[in-house]
């Protein structure tokens, strides 16, 4: 992204979705039992959180500055139509095949038990993820944690846009207090304020919302591109992100930044060599199906534990991973692009302000 103008005009912002093909990855090999940092749950979940809460708010902050408002209909008929028909459809295929499989099992019984909070999206506050054993659809809950936070930040943008940030690192502040103290046992793991910060971990999110306030203004622009927008700034993001997963020492607000400037470095490298890495086709392809891959991976992972001699986690994420794709790419050509084009119908599209000079529209970015 060689400009301002440039930036605030695209529709479509380079990179990302080779970030989500990066992240996905990671994803299944966490599941898969891959060891290391790659096999670190909190890389690719962190990096989903962070890239959705950068296009999120950018879409929303283009909006309100186009219209002089946010449409809270659209966004959450947008979100609906993104979210629920592919999840219903798999976790009504969940219910099918724990039926049918897992019949008169322990881990049966607890998805039965769990179901009610997989449909209202509140897993994340009501499934036990760390109290051991076996749960079935137990991803459910990073998909409850994103419809929280959104249910709330549009309200937040439309009526309170200055003091956005400041909230936004309010509770950046309070997860990172809350989550330190629970862990030194100095609040109850139960406590109401405990499970609100824990529970929720909103901070990946708020870190790419504040990434999208800075590059929003022309001043964070040029900031970030003098920092990150060089040759040299994919490949630093990229060690800043993996150092910091690799090591539990580090501070996860840390890591979180570690993976804002990532991002930060991937929508504004100008580098040829770095946009065709970034840009090629199947990292692309992969990134634009990465949710129904997120959807789908457990029963690919299962599948490749079932076929795989001995269960060896490479060789089950080597199985699993392409599983996984094609599954994905399936549900994305006949069905998921049927409700994508009826959201196309609530896309906000005005002409830009004058701060923004253009000779198109203002876009609205694919979320």
């Amino acid at each position: 992204m060689t400009d301002y103008a440039e930036y605030r005009t695209s529709r479509h912002l380079g990179g990302l979705d080779g970030l989500r093909a990066g992240a996905i990855a990671a994803v299944i090999a966490h599941h898969a039992g891959v060891g290391g940092v790659v096999g670190r749950g909190v890389l690719g979940v962190s990096t989903f959180f962070a890239i959705s809460g950068f296009l999120v708010t950018t879409i929303l902050l283009r909006e309100q500055e186009a219209t002089g408002t946010i449409s809270r209909r659209n966004f959450h008929v947008r979100r609906m139509l993104r979210i629920w028909p592919l999840y219903y459809a798999v976790l009504a295929l969940y219910v099918a095949l724990v039926a049918a499989m897992e019949r008169g099992t322990a881990a049966g019984a607890r998805f039965f038990e769990n179901l009610p909070y997989f449909l209202t999206f509140t897993a994340n506050w009501s499934v036990d993820r760390a109290g051991g054993g076996r749960i079935i659809f137990v991803f459910a809950w990073s998909l409850a944690t994103q419809e929280q936070f959104y249910l709330l930040w549009p309200t937040v943008l439309r009526f309170a846009r200055r003091a956005a940030p400041a909230l936004l690192v309010l509770v950046l502040a309070l997860e990172q207090a809350v989550h330190h103290a629970a862990m030194a046992g100095a609040i109850a793991g139960d406590a109401l304020v405990a499970r609100l910060f824990t529970r929720s971990v909103w901070s990946p999110i708020c870190v790419g919302a504040l990434l999208a306030f800075v590059l929003h203004a022309p001043r964070g622009f040029r900031a970030v591109r003098r920092v990150a927008g060089g040759p040299w700034g994919v490949p630093l993001g990229v060690a800043l992100v993996i150092g910091g997963a690799a090591s539990r020492a580090v501070p996860m607000a840390l890591f979180y930044a570690a993976v804002a400037y990532l991002i930060a470095a991937s929508v504004l490298a100008t580098s040829a060599p770095i946009r065709r890495v970034l840009d090629a086709r199947p990292l692309v392809h992969v990134g634009v199906v990465s949710y129904g891959i997120y959807l789908l991976h457990m029963l690919a992972v299962n599948a490749a534990r079932r076929l795989v001699p001995g269960d060896a986690p490479l060789a089950v994420f080597a199985v699993a991973f392409p599983l996984s794709v094609v599954a994905a790419t399936v549900s994305y050509a006949v069905f998921e692009r049927r409700f994508l084009a009826l959201k196309e119908r609530f896309v906000v599209r005005a002409e830009p302000t004058a701060a923004v000079p253009a000779a198109v529209p203002s876009p609205a970015v694919r979320e």
